[in-house]
C-alpha cells in the first residue's frame, strides 16, 4: 500500500536499483527490513513532494540538512529487496549538475541560479559535500533522475516483454493523478510496490533483474563499438555500467516513466514501445543494416522530440 495525494508533481523518470536486504550492513540492513513491513509506504510522487517543500522558505534549503531514512520496496524472486531514497547525496549531486564545471555554468545564467538557490546557500552545501564525501568516498546514489524524457541508454537495459503498462481507470493520460501499479508482477518475477502507487495510474515501468541489465549493456557496447564511432549514446553506456557495478549482483533495476505519465496521452503511453525499437535498432546496427536502425532510431527520436516540446509550451 501507498500514501496517495491528489497533488502531481511531474515531470520526472528514473532508473532505479533495488538492492537485496544482504547487501546492506548492520545496523542499515536491519532497519531497511522492519521498514519494508510498513503497511503503508511513500511514492515518488510523495519524495518530489518534500524535496520541493525544502524550496519554499527563506533562504530556501537546497539540500536536505539530514538524509532521508525511506526507501522503495519491491520483490526479487521472493526476496524483498530496497532502493534507498538518499535524497541528501541526490540533492548534492544534482546542484553540481545545476552549478556545472568551470566558468561556463550549468543548466541556468548565474542570475537565474542566484535568484533560485541563492550563491551562500549553495556554497554551504558544497562545503557540507565535501566534508561528508572524505567521510564517504565510495557512496553512490540508488536512484538517477532526469526530466521530459527518458534517455535513449536506460532503454538498452530492458525487453519490451517486461513492460508494464497500467491505465488510468478512466483512460485517460496524465489527468492530474498520482500513483501507479502496486504488486504488479514483471518477467521472472519481480513485485513490489516500488516508487508507484496503486490504483490511481497511468503507470509506464520496466524491470529486469541487474544480470540482464548488465548483459544487455556489454552487448550494446559491443555493438556500438564494431559499427560505429565512439559518442554520446557509447560514453553514456559506460558511465551507466559502471554505476550497475557498483550493486549486489541480485539486484532488481526498473525504469519508471514517474510523473512523466502526466505530460503524455492515455494513446501515447499504450503505443510506446521505446525498448522495443532501442533492440531492434541495436540488432540491425549489429546485422549490418543501417536503414533498419536508422528507421528505429527515427521512430524513438520523433517520439521523444515530441515530449520535450511540451517543456516550452504554456
Amino acid at each position: 500500500m501507498s500514501v496517495v495525494s491528489s497533488v502531481v508533481v511531474p515531470y520526472t523518470s528514473y532508473l532505479r536499483v533495488y538492492e537485496p536486504l544482504a547487501a546492506f550492513a548492520e545496523p542499515e540492513r536491519t532497519h531497511w527490513a522492519r521498514y519494508a513491513e510498513r503497511p503503508v509506504l511513500p511514492t515518488a510522487q510523495d519524495e518530489l513532494r518534500r524535496s520541493l517543500a525544502d524550496l519554499v522558505p527563506t533562504p530556501p534549503v537546497g539540500v536536505p540538512v539530514h538524509e532521508s531514512g525511506d526507501a522503495f520496496v519491491a520483490e526479487l524472486y521472493g526476496v524483498v529487496c530496497v532502493c534507498p531514497w538518499r535524497t541528501r547525496l541526490r540533492g548534492w549531486l544534482a546542484l553540481e549538475e545545476l552549478e556545472g564545471p568551470g566558468a561556463a555554468g550549468g543548466m541556468f545564467p548565474a542570475n537565474v541560479l542566484d535568484a533560485l538557490l541563492p550563491s551562500v546557500v549553495r556554497g554551504q552545501a558544497r562545503a557540507d559535500h565535501e566534508r561528508w564525501r572524505e567521510r564517504n568516498p565510495d557512496a553512490r546514489p540508488w536512484i538517477r533522475t532526469t526530466v521530459w524524457q527518458v534517455p535513449v541508454r536506460w532503454f538498452v537495459l530492458f525487453r519490451d516483454e517486461e513492460r508494464e503498462y497500467v491505465a488510468a481507470p478512466d483512460g485517460s493520460g496524465g489527468a492530474a493523478r498520482s500513483g501507479g501499479a502496486e504488486g504488479a508482477g514483471g518477467p521472472g518475477g519481480p513485485e513490489g510496490s516500488g516508487g508507484t502507487a496503486a490504483g490511481a495510474g497511468p503507470v509506464l515501468r520496466y524491470r529486469t533483474p541487474m544480470v540482464e541489465a548488465r548483459r544487455r549493456l556489454a552487448r550494446a557496447l559491443r555493438t556500438l563499438r564494431e559499427n560505429v564511432a565512439e559518442g554520446p549514446l557509447t560514453e553514456g553506456l559506460v558511465d551507466v555500467g559502471r554505476w550497475l557495478e557498483e550493486f549486489h549482483p541480485h539486484s532488481l533495476v526498473e525504469l519508471d516513466y514517474g510523473g512523466l505519465v502526466h505530460a503524455l496521452s492515455a494513446e501515447q503511453l499504450a503505443g510506446d514501445r521505446s525498448a522495443a525499437d532501442v533492440a531492434e535498432g541495436l540488432a540491425a546496427l549489429g546485422n549490418g543494416d543501417g536503414e533498419g536502425a536508422g528507421a528505429a532510431y527515427a521512430r524513438l527520436a520523433e517520439r521523444w522530440r515530441a515530449v520535450r516540446d511540451r517543456q516550452f509550451t504554456n
